[in-house]
């Protein structure tokens, strides 16, 4: 019974940002779990993680874009539909960053962030919402950061975006909710991941940051996968606007 829960077999996903880090991790857990699943990426990376997927025997299926862009968005999720014909969870783990002082932080950059970060999560999570209220029944798993409770350093846009994400995750929860649709968060912690290749280049704030983890370890990948297959699936079907920590305890340090 409790197994039963947390199958998610022969569900449809799409994971934005998937081509690698934490995105591609979360697909491979869903493809592992048995769904089928769309990775959006606007890297040529995602033609060979998807074909590796695909040599593994799993129903992976690529569709490269630019959440950037209005329109090519609505592309995506169209090409999407063609694959699968509907969907059963989304996660938006699409990201970029953009690092200056707040005082030198230059509009364009600002623009850029916010666009891929907030913009393409709000359209994205419209676009699914709608065919899970026709279905009666979906998931949709944003993904938030500890910059959702903290400020950060020369990451004003990322700040900014993260926050909203967390807040419009809460209010989707609480529109959706009725209709059968549960919208939450994930927030990871300090992930060994390409985003964050100058921070752990920068031998002292890795030090301070890594004496904090409670865990004595930055994250990877691999940790998204439980929490992910959990919010996918009908043992979270209770749980509206959470934000879950994936940080290997650094919010409670």
């Amino acid at each position: 019974m409790i197994n039963a829960m947390f199958d998610i077999t022969g569900k449809r996903a799409i994971v934005t940002g998937a081509a690698q880090g934490l995105g591609q991790g979360m697909a491979e857990g869903f493809l592992e779990s048995g769904c089928e699943v769309v990775l959006m990426d606007i890297s040529d990376k995602l033609d060979v993680t998807v074909k590796e997927f695909c040599d593994q025997g799993y129903k992976a299926y690529g569709v490269k874009g630019n959440l950037g862009d209005r329109v090519d968005i609505q592309r995506m999720f169209d090409e999407a539909m063609s694959f699968m014909g509907g969907v059963d969870i989304l996660v938006t783990a699409a990201g970029i960053q953009r690092r200056h002082r707040s005082d030198q932080f230059p509009i364009e950059d600002w623009d850029a962030v916010i666009n891929i970060n907030l913009t393409s999560v709000f359209l994205l999570d419209q676009l699914c919402a709608k065919k899970m209220i026709e279905q009666g029944k979906g998931k949709i798993i944003n993904i938030a950061s500890m910059v959702t409770w903290f400020g950060g350093i020369n990451v004003p846009a990322y700040t900014a975006s993260k926050g909203a994400v967390s807040q419009m995750t809460k209010c989707m929860g609480n529109d959706w909710a009725a209709l059968g649709i549960n919208v939450n968060a994930i927030a990871p912690g300090y992930m060994a991941t390409d985003m964050n290749e100058k921070i752990i280049d920068d031998k002292n704030r890795y030090a301070e940051i890594s004496e904090r983890i409670p865990a004595k370890r930055w994250g990877t990948p691999q940790d998204m996968k439980g929490t992910a297959i959990f919010l996918a699936s009908s043992a979270s079907d209770y749980l509206s606007g959470a934000i879950i920590p994936v940080d290997g305890g650094y919010l409670c340090r």
